[in-house]
């Protein structure tokens, strides 16, 4: 009897140690698709910015990866900003935003119109204008 205890025991084990390797690898396979929209250094303080507690680079600032900065010319608010095909947001709140360096397909609609549909390339340290149609 005492054998079958010690064999459900040694089972336990290895599920709880197969369910950690599984709950390890599954945030490295979820995080591919991702866009990464934000900018520049943050601080100061020790909980400003994506990284929180400890001094990993500097005191008081973070670094984060080096981005590209992307601006819409348009006087309206109400468009509507996809990137990748997904939705970012209105005019009014993306005007301006950082990507990270790589091919995005930008896309500005305005009631169900595509009013820019261009495919751009985001340099680091580097600044893309989109001019919508009117």
């Amino acid at each position: 009897m005492s054998g079958c205890v010690e064999v459900v025991k040694t089972m336990k084990k290895i599920m709880i140690l197969v369910a950690g390797v599984v709950m390890a690898f599954a945030p490295m396979s979820a995080s591919a698709a991702r866009i990464f929209i934000g900018g520049g250094f943050y601080g100061p303080g020790p909980y400003w910015g994506p990284y929180w507690g400890g001094y990993p680079y500097a005191y008081g600032y973070y670094a984060v990866p080096p981005t590209g900065e992307v601006k819409i010319d348009t006087k309206s608010k109400v468009d509507e900003v996809y990137i990748n095909g997904a939705f970012a947001g209105t005019t009014k709140d993306m005007k301006t935003f950082h990507l990270r360096p790589g091919d995005y397909n930008i896309e500005v609609r305005n009631a169900g119109t595509s009013e820019l549909n261009e495919k751009v390339y985001v340099a680091a340290g580097k600044t893309i204008h989109l001019q919508p149609a009117l």
